[in-house]
C-alpha cells in the first residue's frame, strides 16, 4: 500500500464520545474516498472523561475546561500530531485563552462552519446546541466576522435541546420525540427568516440532517472532519 508520509498527523481533542466517534469515522471514511481504499492520514485522539469537563462547566469554570483541553493538546503533541481539532462546540469557548500556550495550532469549528455557510450563500443562520454553547459568543462572534447573522432559539427551546443532548444524545440514545422537537424548533427559525441551521452540538447529526430538517443543515461535526482531512492532505 502506498505511504502518505507527507500528510499531516491530525490530533483530536475529544470531549463527548458520540461526537468524537462520528468525527473520527468521517475522517477515515472520507480519507478512503479521496486517497484510496482504507487510506487516511494519521489520527490520534485523547479524551478526559466527560465528567471532568462537566464538573468544570457546572461550576462555570471555563479556565478549568481550557486546562483539560491543553492537557490533551500536550499529549497529542507528544504523540506526533501536527495540528488539533476539537469535535465539541461547547468547550470551544475555553479555547481562545489557551491558544498562546498550546503546543500546536488548532482548526476552529465555528470558522469551518462559517466558511461552509459563505460557500453555500447563507446569510441568517439558526444555532442549535447545548445551552452553554447557544448562550456563548462562540458562533455569533465568528459569524459576525464573516458578515453572517446568528439567531438563537428561545429560552424554553434552549433548555429542552440541552436536556435532549445531555440526557440522550451523548449517551447514544436517539428518540423520535427528540427529532420532532428539533424539527419544531428549526421550523420556527425558518419562519423567523433563517436560511440554514447549525447543528452546533457534535451529537445533533445523530438525529438531524438535510433529509428531516425544515432548513438546510450545517453539520459542524462532519464539516470539521472534512476540513481537518483537507488540511492534512494539503488541499487548503
Amino acid at each position: 500500500m502506498e505511504s502518505h508520509n507527507r500528510e499531516l498527523h491530525i490530533g483530536i481533542v475529544a470531549c463527548s464520545a458520540e461526537g468524537a466517534a462520528l468525527c473520527y469515522r468521517t475522517i477515515c471514511h472520507e480519507g478512503a474516498r479521496q486517497l484510496g481504499p482504507y487510506e487516511h492520514p494519521q489520527l490520534t485522539m485523547h479524551s478526559h472523561a466527560l465528567a471532568a469537563y462537566m464538573r468544570c462547566i457546572d461550576a462555570d469554570d471555563w479556565a478549568g475546561v481550557g486546562e483539560l483541553m491543553l492537557s490533551s493538546a500536550h499529549k497529542l503533541a507528544s504523540a506526533g500530531a501536527d495540528f488539533l481539532i476539537c469535535p465539541d462546540n461547547t468547550i470551544h469557548q475555553a479555547l481562545a485563552p489557551i491558544l498562546a500556550r498550546s503546543p500546536l495550532p488548532w482548526l476552529h469549528i465555528a470558522d469551518v462552519v462559517a466558511d461552509e455557510a459563505l460557500a453555500r450563500g447563507y446569510k441568517r443562520i439558526g444555532l442549535t446546541g447545548t445551552r452553554w454553547l447557544v448562550e456563548s459568543e462562540v458562533y455569533p462572534e465568528r459569524f459576525a466576522a464573516h458578515g453572517l447573522a446568528t439567531v438563537r432559539p428561545g429560552l424554553a427551546a434552549r433548555m429542552e435541546i440541552n436536556r435532549i443532548i445531555m440526557d440522550e444524545l451523548v449517551n447514544g440514545e436517539c428518540k423520535p420525540a427528540a427529532i420532532a422537537y428539533f424539527q419544531q424548533t428549526i421550523a420556527k427559525m425558518k419562519d423567523g427568516g433563517c436560511d440554514a441551521v447549525v447543528l452546533g452540538c457534535t451529537e445533533i447529526p445523530l438525529i438531524m440532517n438535510n433529509g428531516n430538517s425544515p432548513l438546510p443543515t450545517l453539520d459542524s461535526t462532519r464539516l470539521l472532519a472534512r476540513a481537518a482531512l483537507r488540511h492534512a492532505i494539503g488541499q487548503e
